[in-house]
């Protein structure tokens, strides 16, 4: 419109079609959902439209049988007895054969996060502090450093290790270990607590700590620690990255269905102390910036017995492996900088291959957890673009369908922002991951846990509730577990992290937080 058109009478229809053209916009963007919702219960309740008025037909017509019609259909029925026989064993032995084959069932019985004392709580400032005072980075590197964290979606109460928090700071094996044993011990004596389980009666155990490695083993120090018994399975799984929990899951799995009658203990962690990067090379920097302290131990069981005080079922895992590719290979890189300084490089290619790999995942774990609505608009949107030509937009599939709680790996604030945006996930949905990156930072493969602790402690979760965990790994793989609930959880009678300072989440965390120090 020119600026000679301009008058106030214009002026004023413009302003009054403003809200009007708003109001109707929403009002179409409401019906298409409900419609959407519509069409979803129609298809997911189609079998139950068919059956009931076939169903109702058959009886209508049976209502008219006398008790001569019932005598003749009868006897026109009436097998011979060695038919009779032979289709009884037949049954019998087609259940036998159905009941031993078929897959056990898994049980998380319970899960414990360690919280570190209150002497290891880090706020930004203090870490810029102690970099600082560290004398190893150079003005250019503290600055970087700052710009991470004022960006990164912490808050002031993440954990450091006690050796790190020193000036000048302890790295040495000896101070290694006790981190992490440390963590290890904290959360397995708590879930050992909650359980009633004793030591002796775990069969199977798996410890996966990325980074840190040490002879004897972790798991072998578990052992040692609890006294295990003997003819334990015990595995220890290193530089798996972040995604390593639910390997771990899948492994202790896989254990389970072929030990009977068995706990498998699995332990998440990651060492902070014997990984931290002194050097200036910018993208090794970014692992000190995000990582913190943490760690998890879950108790999986096969046992029927244990189905009635078990939290959740496990109900498929899913690993994907993009390593295959170079560019995935080489994303998430240990290795020496220029100065021979051992550090963990973040390649810019890393949220590209982030994406891929989540693609990768989602594609082949839809069909299994997808209800058939979403599955059939899936196939309807691939055939018209692959078949007819269509130039219409790939159709993503609603995962709120299928899942009603989503714990995505807190590796940073743009990775939460990505998959957010895929999958078209509300605020709710990213609070448990969003909130756990604020408090706890990035807590490697361990971060999943304190998100559903989350989740628990805001009492969230509810009876047949389906649960998504998502994580994301060097090699380059992302791994999914899917759980369902058995029970509605009920937060006052749990022990997790969150419960003395749940009232205080969510919280509104600010895009960039400036940092003095």
């Amino acid at each position: 419109m020119n600026e000679k058109n301009k008058t106030p009478e214009n002026e004023q229809i413009l302003v009054q079609s403003l809200p009007e053209t708003r109001t109707s916009s929403f009002s179409l963007s409401v019906r298409l959902k409900y419609v959407k919702l519509g069409y979803h219960y129609l298809v997911s309740n189609a079998l139950y439209l068919i059956v009931i008025p076939l169903f109702s037909i058959i009886l209508t017509h049976l209502s008219s049988f006398t008790i001569e019609d019932f005598i003749q259909l009868s006897q026109n029925l009436r097998f011979g007895y060695v038919t009779m026989c032979l289709f009884s064993i037949s049954i019998v032995f087609l259940a036998t054969f159905y009941f031993i084959s078929r897959p056990r069932n898994v049980y998380l019985v319970n899960f414990a996060c360690f919280k570190p004392e209150k002497a290891r709580m880090v706020s930004r400032e203090l870490f810029m502090q102690l970099s600082a005072k560290g004398e190893c980075f150079t003005e250019e590197s503290l600055r970087f450093q700052k710009k991470i964290l004022e960006r990164s979606g912490f808050g002031e109460m993440t954990y450091a290790p006690k050796a790190l928090m020193h000036v000048p700071p302890t790295q040495t094996m000896t101070e290694a270990r006790k981190e992490t044993e440390t963590v290890m011990f904290g959360a397995i004596d708590e879930l050992l607590a909650k359980t009633g389980v004793k030591p002796t009666d775990i069969g199977i155990l798996v410890v996966n700590s990325s980074l840190f490695n040490p002879t004897p083993s972790l798991s072998a120090a578990i052992v040692n620690h609890y006294k295990l018994r003997g003819n334990i399975f015990s595995y220890n799984l290193g530089g798996m990255g972040c995604s390593a929990g639910i390997i771990s899951i899948d492994l202790a799995k896989q254990l389970l269905q072929v030990h009977r009658y068995s706990y498998a203990l699995v332990v998440s962690t990651e060492n902070i102390t014997y990984n931290w990067y002194f050097g200036n090379n910018r993208s090794m920097l970014v692992t000190n910036c995000l990582f913190r302290v943490g760690g998890a131990a879950i108790l999986l069981s096969n046992r029927s017995s244990d189905r009635r005080r078990s939290k959740y079922e496990l109900v498929h895992t899913l690993r994907t492996h993009k390593g295959a590719d170079d560019k995935s290979y080489n994303c998430v890189f240990q290795q020496e900088d220029e100065n021979n300084k051992v550090g963990v490089t973040l390649s810019k290619d890393l949220m590209a291959v982030a994406g891929e790999a989540l693609k990768a995942n989602i594609t082949t774990l839809g069909p299994l957890v997808l209800p058939l609505s979403e599955q059939l608009l899936f196939l309807a949107t691939l055939f018209a673009r692959r078949v007819l030509k269509m130039k219409i937009k790939p159709y993503i599939p609603d995962f709120k369908l299928a899942f009603e709680h989503f714990c995505i790996h807190a590796g940073g604030r743009g990775v939460l922002d990505e998959i957010e945006k895929s999958l078209a996930l509300t605020q709710w949905h990213m609070e448990p991951s969003r909130m756990t990156l604020y408090r706890f930072g990035n807590t490697s493969s361990s971060s999943l846990w304190y998100e559903l602790a989350y989740s628990e402690a805001k009492g969230r979760i509810k009876k047949r509730d389906r649960i998504w965990q998502i994580g994301f790994g060097s090699g380059f793989k992302c791994n999914s577990a899917i759980w369902r609930a058995l029970k509605t959880i009920n937060p006052t009678m749990e022990k997790n992290p969150w419960m003395d300072e749940i009232n205080n989440f969510p919280v509104q965390v600010p895009q960039v937080a400036s940092i003095t120090y």
